[in-house]
């Protein structure tokens, strides 16, 4: 039986300097434009890999888009989900034009509300001084969702932009969105955008191709839960915002 591994990048197979409990051997995962390292992975996180990579396939299944992916620096060879699950490659890095096409008349459905969102967020911080700015993040001349960092990587500065605009608009205007909340990250996406669709369709393609099949997803943060929960079996890291939910609601 064919395995496959829907897996996470960011925070889930490496992290950034900053979020490494020990700078000893470390390796390099993933890269900025300017070449610059910028995620590391751990020695069990490379061994995990090498584990996994020995035992079964792995599929990418992250935020991060085309050239954001181009810029990580292991060897994945199958397909892969990027823009929260707004594009599907091919193993070729060919784009899965059924599946974007779909997802592109989503997004222009879901336009009309992000944009509105993006005015009121600007107003805000222009109001209070807040230095942060919504961006509307596109890919394949796709605009797929916002997101809001604080430059200063003041985590309380985007509670507050969330408690005091962003949720009371979900509430109102903003019923058919959702919100993603990790670290230095605010991030408001269309329902309609979601990992766990993509992970769904594109399970039924491998089972065409390959029959029966054995699924496991992994990831570190609670919307991540939504597309393991679409496999057979889900993979937590340690000291991650999902698996601390869990620990605390049980």
């Amino acid at each position: 039986m064919k395995k496959f591994l829907f897996i996470d990048l960011d925070d889930t197979l490496f992290q950034t300097m900053g979020k490494c409990l020990s700078n000893e051997d470390l390796q390099p995962a993933a890269y900025l434009k300017d070449g610059s390292a910028c995620s590391f992975m751990t020695k069990q996180q490379r061994s995990f890999f090498e584990l996994m990579d020995g035992e079964m396939t792995l599929i990418p299944t992250t935020a991060r888009n085309r050239d954001a992916l181009s810029r990580v620096n292991l060897p994945f060879k199958s397909y892969a989900i990027i823009n929260y699950g707004g594009v599907i490659l091919e193993p070729n890095g060919v784009v899965d034009n059924i599946w974007l096409e779909i997802m592109r008349e989503d997004m222009n459905r879901a336009q009309y509300g992000l944009i509105g969102l993006i005015k009121l967020i600007d107003e805000y911080s222009e109001l209070r001084g807040f230095k942060g700015r919504a961006r509307l993040i596109e890919d394949f001349s796709i605009s797929f969702y916002i997101v809001v960092k604080d430059p200063n990587k003041v985590c309380e500065n985007l509670e507050q932009l969330e408690r005091d605009i962003v949720q009371p608009w979900i509430l109102t205007d903003g019923k058919e969105y959702f919100i993603h909340r990790n670290g230095n990250n605010l991030a408001v996406l269309p329902k309609t955008l979601n990992k766990a669709r993509a992970v769904t369709y594109l399970q039924k393609r491998l089972e065409c191709e390959f029959g029966d099949i054995m699924t496991f997803g992994m990831g570190d943060s609670k919307s991540d839960a939504r597309f393991m929960a679409e496999c057979d079996y889900a993979i937590i890291p340690k000291g991650t915002q999902l698996l601390s939910h869990i620990v605390t609601t049980v």
